[in-house]
C-alpha cells in the first residue's frame, strides 16, 4: 500500500499503462484538426474562385458563350429587374414573361433607351394551363435564347402559418412558384440542346437551408427550386447547358432571409447589398458554380449557417419571429 501513497508515482503508472489510449487520442485529434484544416482551404480557395477570379480574369461576352436572348420570369422581383439590367448592360435582348404588363412594362423602356437591346413583353396567363405557352412560344421563335432567369416570389417571406393562408392563394402560388418555373424550363430546354449552350438560372433563398417557423411555403418553394436546379444540371450540363441554382440570403428592398421579419426592408450594407450590387456580383458566378449564393458576403453566412446546428437555428428563428 505504500507504494501507492504518493500521488506522483500513482500518476506514472497510470500514465504508463494508458499511454497506448493517449496515443491513439492524440492521433485521432491530428486526424480531425487535418481534415478540418483541410476543409477550411478548400471553401477559402472555392471562395476565391467563384466569386473573385471571374471577375479579375476577362472572358467571352455573354451573347457569345450563351446566346442574345435571355427570358425573365419573376422580372416584379427587385433582384429579378436587376439582374435583368446585367444582362441588358451585356447587350443581351430580353422578353419579359408576366402576367401583369404594366408591372414591367417601365422596366423594359428603360433597358431599351439605356442599352440599346430590344425588349418584348409576354402577357401569359398561367391559369389557362398549357395555352399559357402559346405567347411564350411565339415570342421565342427564330430568336437565339441563351438564358432563362426564374426568381422566387418575395411575398412569401412574410410570416405566415400554412393554415391561415386561404386556399385559392395557396394554389395560386404553388402555381407561380413551382409549375411556371418548371413550365418554363421545359420551354427553353429544346431549343438550348439543339444549339448546345444556354443557361438557366433560377433565382430562390438562402431559406431553403433550413426549416423555418412561420415560413412553411417559402422554405419549400425554394428548395423545391435548389433541387431542381441540381438536378437539372446532372442532366443537361454534358449537352453544353449550365443551369445555376441561386440562393441569396437579405437583399435591400427585397425582404428575402432566413431569419427575416415581417418588419419594413433594412437599409443596404455589406452584407445586405443592393439589388444591382447582387447582380452584379451574382452574374460574375455563371459558368462557373451552379450553386452559390452569387454575392461572396453571403457565402460567408451560408457557411456559418451550416455551423450552427439546427435546433439551435430554429429556435432562434422562433423566437426572432415570436418577438417581431
Amino acid at each position: 500500500m505504500a507504494a501507492v501513497d504518493s500521488f506522483p508515482l500513482l500518476y506514472r503508472e497510470i500514465s504508463r499503462s494508458c499511454s497506448s489510449y493517449f496515443e491513439a487520442l492524440a492521433l485521432v485529434g491530428a486526424l480531425y484538426t487535418a481534415h478540418r484544416t483541410a476543409v477550411l482551404l478548400r471553401n477559402c480557395y472555392t471562395l476565391v474562385r467563384v466569386h473573385f477570379l471571374p471577375r479579375i480574369i476577362p472572358c467571352k461576352k455573354l451573347s457569345q458563350r450563351y446566346g442574345d436572348w435571355a427570358v425573365i420570369y419573376g422580372a416584379t422581383e427587385p433582384v429579378a429587374k436587376a439582374y435583368a439590367e446585367e444582362l441588358a448592360r451585356q447587350g443581351i435582348s430580353i422578353i419579359f414573361v408576366t402576367q401583369n404588363q404594366t408591372s414591367v412594362r417601365d422596366t423594359a423602356a428603360f433597358l431599351s433607351q439605356s442599352y440599346g437591346v430590344e425588349t418584348v413583353l409576354v402577357l401569359a396567363d398561367f391559369s389557362l394551363d398549357q395555352a399559357a405557352s402559346k405567347p411564350i412560344k411565339e415570342a421565342m421563335r427564330g430568336r437565339d435564347i441563351g438564358f432563362l432567369v426564374n426568381c422566387v416570389d418575395e411575398s412569401l417571406a412574410s410570416p405566415q402559418s400554412l393554415i391561415e393562408m386561404p386556399e385559392q392563394g395557396l394554389l395560386d402560388l404553388v402555381n407561380r412558384n413551382i409549375a411556371v418555373a418548371t413550365l418554363m424550363t421545359r420551354l427553353v430546354l429544346p431549343g438550348m440542346v439543339e444549339r448546345s449552350r444556354g443557361a438557366v438560372v433560377n433565382i430562390s433563398s438562402g431559406a431553403c437551408c433550413r426549416p423555418l417557423p412561420g415560413r412553411v411555403t417559402l422554405t419549400a418553394y425554394t428548395g423545391y427550386l435548389d433541387h431542381f436546379s441540381r438536378a437539372l444540371h446532372l442532366e443537361y450540363s454534358g449537352k453544353g447547358i449550365f443551369i445555376q441554382s441561386l440562393i441569396p440570403f437579405q437583399i435591400a428592398s427585397n425582404r428575402r432571409q432566413p431569419s427575416s421579419s415581417s418588419s419594413p426592408p433594412t437599409s443596404e450594407g455589406w452584407f445586405v447589398p443592393k439589388p444591382e450590387v447582387y447582380a452584379h456580383h451574382a452574374i460574375s458566378t455563371l459558368g462557373v458554380s451552379n450553386r452559390t449564393t452569387g454575392y461572396w458576403p453571403h457565402t460567408l453566412q451560408y457557411g456559418l449557417l451550416h455551423c450552427i446546428p439546427e435546433w439551435i437555428w430554429v429556435l432562434g428563428a422562433s423566437v426572432l419571429i415570436s418577438s417581431s
